[in-house]
């Protein structure tokens, strides 16, 4: 339950920064938005696998598959996003 919420989050922040791009349209391209979503969101996911490992006791290897899980999830959605 936990991954679907954290995916929902990167979804929603996606959701964010495209209805933000309206705005930013005349000086942010769709690949600098790209980008800022995919540091962004990378950091996000990252601190959640050290939060899996240290506060609720996983191993690498046990969070590792989640992770990709939910930082792929998001950014392949932003790539089908930036690519229409």
């Amino acid at each position: 339950m936990h991954t679907i919420k954290v995916i929902l989050g990167g979804l929603a922040l996606l959701g964010i920064l495209l209805a933000a791009r309206a705005w930013l349209t005349p000086r942010v391209s769709g690949g600098t938005l790209f980008l800022f979503f995919t540091l962004v969101w990378f950091c996000l996911s990252a601190i959640n696998l050290w939060n899996g490992m240290h506060r609720a006791g996983y191993s690498l290897g046990e969070e590792l598959p989640f992770f990709l899980l939910v930082f792929g999830v998001p950014v392949i959605a932003a790539l089908i996003a930036w690519k229409r």
